[in-house]
């Protein structure tokens, strides 16, 4: 994990059938970041790591959908997470 004074949090949200593209409903830095991450961890909500991204979706608002530019790489993460998700459904 980054150095707590540069930590920043993005939580994005995509509902396939409501929304365009994945919305950001949650950012923080320092605190507000880590008190993001432990409620995403109490809910099993995977956490991907990528301070360059993290950084780039910062800057967007609230409920602002990410832009174009970023389609590519947010669908490869996820397909991760689903990914990861359907491999911890089958083992419980």
């Amino acid at each position: 994990m980054e150095k707590k004074k540069n930590l920043k949090a993005v939580a994005l949200k995509y509902e396939k059938i409501k929304d365009n593209a994945p919305k950001v409903v949650a950012k923080g830095q320092k605190k507000l970041a880590e008190k993001i991450i432990e409620i995403a961890k109490e809910h099993n909500i995977h956490i991907y790591q990528d301070s360059d991204l993290a950084e780039l979706l910062y800057n967007l608002e609230i409920y602002e959908e990410i832009p174009e530019e970023f389609y590519r790489v947010v669908a490869e993460i996820l397909a991760y997470v689903y990914k990861v998700n359907q491999s911890y459904k089958r083992s419980l």
